[in-house]
């Protein structure tokens, strides 16, 4: 992978490749994982802290010697255990529940899990007998001369043993002479040998959830196949996917049924959208709620809440922190940040609003800014219900603007604006209202200036 993160912790559709490779194995056995971890790899451990048990395998000695780690963690009366790498990221629990069930049929010491691949394939190549039992696997580099026919069966790196033979064939395993590395698909040899059954259970019908990650070009494909797969679930459960191809949701979101969601739109993290809302074309959603009927146009929602019925953007932006009252409506190239806005209030274009409590109906002009920073600390605006926010005012916090409270357009409000008052002016002085139809002083001079 070329990357200072463990492979294994590389994230795919919000969550490390890992997590998913622990869904399978608990789902198909019922039991909590357990993962081999060594010193360099510390983070696994921390990451699947509440997920999983872990064994520490001191040094790297292959794949026999991390399942005898492993088995100083089994308890004594486990009488089986599945065997996996943990870079295959589309594994399935019926995968895992197939293999279980033919090891049990066939009353096998060991099993494995194949699929047809290529001749020139660089796997190891499963040889078996007559009766269909595997008697050795063979390393590609192990074999001087190159793999003719129409393929062969390989191993993919999933294993279901006896617990009793395992234990006592594990430490009967020679290191190899070219690496010193204890391998277990060495055991298959050894059980042929002397006459145990290694049963094979072959998944060639649908080889995808056997794919293993072992670069950032597989780690792409895995996620595409896992993106369609995300996809399809939530179309079934009632989700208008427009455009899947263009669709990058993480299997984390959850969605209400008749979600629509539009081409090019990114969904992550712990999202929760609500019924009959619309994501619209170029809208990025990340750990976020947003509530029913709302419509969400070109904009990028971050860790915030949208009640019911509130229309956003296009091209707005609203940061950690960011409440949004049912009705209310966030226009063009509008920005909230750690502030909330009442029911019905107004944002609608070229706004900032950064620190503040914002109450119902209140009327944010174009180009109104909360100063929030005076360079060392951040302060608090607050706006009353029914307030009426001229255009290009700056509310320099802290400060507040009363119920019903106006500025007038261009004001910089430095201190509070008492309910029903109104500040004009730069700096703003705090006028009575002027009751409603009597002329501006401009219109009783004869004229606008």
């Amino acid at each position: 992978m070329r990357s200072r993160l463990p492979k294994v912790l590389h994230p795919i559709c919000g969550r490390p490749m890992l997590a998913y490779v622990l869904d399978a194995a608990r789902e198909a056995t019922g039991m909590r994982p357990l993962v081999v971890y060594s010193p360099a790899t510390e983070q696994v451990r921390e990451a699947f802290a509440d997920e999983a048990d872990f064994a520490l395998q001191q040094e790297p000695r292959g794949t026999g010697d991390a399942v005898r780690a492993a088995l100083q963690a089994v308890p004594d009366d486990v009488e089986e255990i599945i065997v996996t790498n943990g870079d295959k990221p589309l594994l399935r629990a019926d995968v895992l529940g197939r293999l279980l069930a033919r090891h049990r049929a066939e009353h096998a010491v060991m099993s494995i899990t194949t699929h047809r691949v290529p001749a020139s394939a660089p796997w190891g190549r499963v040889v078996t007998n007559a009766d269909g039992a595997a008697v050795a696997i063979v390393e590609r580099k192990d074999e001087p001369s190159a793999r003719t026919g129409d393929g062969f069966d390989a191993n993919v790196g999933i294993y279901a043993f006896d617990l009793g033979w395992l234990r006592g064939a594990l430490p009967r395993l020679r290191p190899s002479d070219a690496s010193g590395e204890l391998y277990l698909t060495d055991l298959v040899a050894m059980a042929a040998s002397e006459g145990s059954r290694v049963s094979v259970d072959d998944e060639s019908a649908d080889p995808r959830p056997l794919a293993h990650v072992k670069d950032r070009g597989d780690l792409a494909a895995a996620a595409a196949e896992l993106r369609r797969a995300i996809a399809e679930r939530h179309t079934l459960a009632g989700v208008t996917i427009d455009d899947p191809a263009t669709t990058f949701l993480d299997a984390t979101v959850e969605f209400a049924e008749d979600v629509t969601l539009e081409p090019n739109v990114v969904v992550r993290g712990t999202t929760r959208i609500g019924r009959d809302t619309v994501i619209g074309s170029g809208s990025q959603i990340i750990d976020s709620v947003v509530g029913e009927r709302c419509e969400i146009r070109a904009s990028v929602l971050e860790s915030a809440v949208v009640e019911d019925d509130v229309r956003v953007g296009p091209f707005s932006h609203l940061r950690p922190g960011a409440h949004v009252g049912s009705s209310a409506e966030v226009g063009n190239f509008a920005e909230i940040k750690k502030s909330r806005l009442g029911p019905r209030t107004k944002q609608h274009h070229f706004s900032y609003i950064g620190d503040a409590e914002v109450g119902a109906d209140v009327n944010i002009g174009a180009g109104t800014i909360t100063a929030n920073y005076d360079g060392n600390a951040k302060h608090v605006t607050r706006i009353g219900d029914g307030a009426f926010i001229g255009s290009d005012t700056i509310l320099r916090a802290p400060v507040t603007v009363g119920e019903g409270a106006y500025t007038g357009a261009g004001s910089v409000v430095t201190k509070d604006v008492p309910p029903g008052k109104m500040a004009v002016g730069v700096p703003a002085r705090i006028r009575d209202k002027r009751p409603a139809g009597e002329p501006s002083a401009t219109q009783a001079a004869g004229g606008d200036r």
